[in-house]
C-alpha cells in the first residue's frame, strides 16, 4: 500500500507527526480492506483550502476536509486496467487545530478523524445524500476510530524494569541478598530495555552503592528516579545516568502517591532541569494525566514526561477504568504534540499493561512491583519474559 503524504510549508507552525499519520492511514486502509490501493493525503492551510472551495464547490471560506475520488475509482473502464487509486484527501490543518481545541482533542486526534471521514467519502459514503446515510457514515467513523485506539505499528513500546522491590526485600533483613544489581542483569538478559531505580533521601531500599554499581554494569540504560533534593541532585550529576525522572517524594508514603505539581514548582524543578541539561542528562517529570502539568513540563524544559497510570490500574469498575484510560491516552498525545517524549508507569500489571502499551505516543513503560511479585512464583527471568511478550503483542502490527 502507498500513502503519499504532503505537508505544505504554510503548515509549519503546527507540529505534525507525519509518521503517526502515515501509520494511522495505513491502518485505515487495512481496516477497510483497500490496503492494495494508493491514497494521496495533502495537508494545507486555510487560505489554500478557501481557494479549493471556491474552485470546486463555489463556496467561500475554508472547510476542514475535501475528498477527490480518482478517475479509476469512478470510471469502471479505468478500473478494469488494474489501476487502484482511491484519490485525494485534502485537510486544512488550521481548521483542524481550531476544531481540536473546540472539541478538547489533540491535533492528531482531529486529523485522524478527518482522514477517516475523507476516506469514507472516497469509498462512496456521503452524509449529505440522506439522513440514513449520514447515520451509517457516523457509525462507521466511530467504529474505525475505536479500532484505531487499539492499533499500533510494529515499533514496540519499550519495557523498563524497576528493581527497587528487590532492594526492599534485602533491606528487610539488612543483609546483602537479594542483590538488585544481579536482578538488573537478569532483567536485561530477559529483554528489558532499561533499568529504573529510585534513590530516596531515606535510603529505604536502593543504596548509594547500588546506583554506582548499576551505572557500571547496566548494558541498556539507567533511569534514576529521584526527588529534587540537593543531596540527590549532586549524586545524579556525579553519576550521570542515561536519564533522571523527577518524582514527588514523601517520607511516610509506601510508594510514590501521584504526579508532581509541576505548575506549582516551576522555579525549583526548572532549576534542577537546567543543572541536568548542562551535564547532558535528559530529564523526565512524573506527572498525572493533566493538561496543566503537561504544559508546565514543556515550559520548564523537560525532555520527557512519565504519565502516572496509578488511577487507571486502581479503578474498581470498567467504566472508571475506561475513563482513566482516555485521560492517559489524551495526555500522552497532547504531550507528544507539544514536543515532549512520553513514558508511562505506576501500578501496571499483567492485566492492565497491554492497553497502555498499544498507545502510539508512549515510548516506554516502567514496571516493577508486578514483575517482582510474579517472580516470587515463576522466577525473575520468566516474569520479565511474560511481561515483554504482553507488550510485544500489544505493539504488534496487524
Amino acid at each position: 500500500m502507498t500513502i503519499e503524504l504532503t505537508v505544505r510549508k504554510t503548515c509549519k507552525r503546527h507540529r505534525i507527526n507525519t509518521d503517526l499519520l502515515l501509520r494511522r492511514g495505513r491502518w485505515l486502509l487495512r481496516l477497510n480492506k483497500v490496503q492494495d490501493h494508493t491514497l494521496s493525503l495533502l495537508l494545507i492551510d486555510d487560505q489554500e483550502m478557501s481557494g479549493l472551495n471556491a474552485q470546486w464547490r463555489h463556496k467561500p471560506g475554508p472547510t476542514n476536509v475535501l475528498s477527490f475520488p480518482s478517475e479509476s475509482a469512478t470510471d469502471p473502464g479505468l478500473a478494469g486496467l488494474g489501476l487502484k487509486e482511491l484519490g485525494d484527501i485534502v485537510i486544512s490543518v488550521d481548521t483542524a487545530a481550531r476544531e481540536a481545541e473546540q472539541y478538547h482533542e489533540t491535533l492528531h486526534q482531529r486529523l485522524t478523524w478527518l482522514i477517516t471521514h475523507g476516506l469514507l467519502h472516497l469509498l462512496g459514503m456521503d452524509h449529505e445524500r440522506s439522513e440514513g446515510e449520514a447515520q451509517a457514515m457516523y457509525l462507521r467513523e466511530q467504529q474505525l476510530i475505536q479500532q484505531l485506539q487499539h492499533a499500533k505499528d510494529s515499533t514496540m513500546t519499550q519495557l523498563a524494569i524497576n528493581v527497587d522491590h528487590v532492594a526492599t526485600i534485602r533491606q528487610a533483613r539488612g543483609i546483602t541478598e537479594p542483590d538488585p544489581v544481579t536482578a538488573a542483569a537478569i532483567c536485561e538478559l530477559a529483554g528489558a530495555a532499561g533499568i529504573v531505580v529510585h534513590l530516596r533521601e531515606d535510603r529505604r531500599h536502593i543504596q548509594d552503592r547500588d546506583v554506582h554499581l548499576l551505572r557500571q554494569t547496566i548494558k541498556t540504560k539507567m533511569n534514576l528516579e529521584m526527588g529534587a533534593a540537593r543531596e540527590i541532585i549532586d549524586i545524579a550529576l556525579a553519576l550521570k545516568p542515561d536519564m533522571v525522572t523527577l518524582v514527588p517524594e514523601k517520607r511516610l508514603e509506601l510508594t510514590t502517591e501521584g504526579g508532581l505539581n509541576v505548575s506549582g514548582q516551576k522555579k525549583k524543578l526548572g532549576a534542577t532541569i537546567e543543572e541536568m541539561s548542562r551535564a547532558g542528562i535528559p530529564v523526565s517529570l512524573f506527572i498525572d494525566p493533566d493538561s496543566k502539568q503537561i504544559k508546565a513540563a514543556r515550559a520548564i524544559g523537560a525532555t520527557f514526561v512519565e504519565i502516572h497510570t496509578g488511577r487507571y490500574c486502581d479503578a474498581t469498575s470498567e467504566q472508571e477504568r475506561d475513563l482513566e484510560f482516555r485521560l492517559i491516552a489524551q495526555a500522552a498525545e497532547e504531550a507528544y504534540d507539544l514536543g515532549l517524549r512520553v513514558n508511562a508507569g505506576h501500578g501496571l500489571d499483567y492485566q492492565t499493561t497491554a492497553r497502555i502499551a498499544a498507545l502510539d505516543s508512549i515510548e516506554e513503560l516502567s514496571i516493577g512491583h508486578a514483575i517482582i511479585t510474579r517472580a516470587v512464583f515463576t522466577g525473575l527471568d520468566q516474569a520479565v519474559r511474560e511481561m515483554h511478550q504482553i507488550i510485544r503483542e500489544a505493539s504488534r502490527l496487524g
